[in-house]
């Protein structure tokens, strides 16, 4: 496995699970490379060629004959659950609830903490409009994250299956 990523928010659950499936005594050893963003190393062909969205992070699974390469932090997590067949149960209602909160936290996190860092921090001007919809939206997820926290250990319930 090479992991192509940065320790950003984003960039860093990767390489959690990585390490998790390592601490599980799964075969899961990987090759860290950085991908420097502020430099606009996620642009270059052999990136690209990875990862045409030009995001990290990225990885490629040389473990077959022919090299895979999976892109989208959410599906690079279901593939590595998949793969070493841990962290993710296999059927059911267990696995929905798992797959539920990913696609959640993919959906909600990145656009609103990118949205309101940007227009908030980067922006050559500020927005209040920008700045007040994205701060809302913010206050909004993270009470349902907290509703959701208020009932269970973790997110996705109340245990995580090392097996599945």
């Amino acid at each position: 496995l090479q992991l192509y990523s940065l320790g950003t928010p984003n960039g860093q659950k990767i390489t959690i699970m990585l390490e998790e499936l390592l601490a599980l005594g799964k075969e899961a050893q990987y090759d860290a490379h950085m991908i420097n963003i502020g430099e606009g190393d996620q642009f270059s062909s052999g990136f690209v060629n990875i990862n045409p969205n030009s995001k990290i992070p990225a990885l490629m699974d040389f473990s077959s004959e022919d090299a895979i390469p999976i892109f989208e932090s959410g599906s690079i997590l279901v593939y590595l659950a998949e793969k070493f067949d841990a962290l993710l149960p296999s059927k059911g209602i267990k696995r929905t609830q798992v797959l539920n909160w990913l696609f959640w936290l993919h959906g909600s996190a990145p656009y609103l903490g990118g949205g309101f860092g940007h227009f908030y921090a980067y922006a050559p001007e500020k927005f209040e409009y920008s700045i007040n919809r994205f701060t809302m939206e913010i206050k909004r997820q993270l009470d349902v994250l907290n509703v959701q926290l208020a009932s269970n250990q973790f997110i996705s319930g109340d245990g995580i299956s090392t097996v599945r």
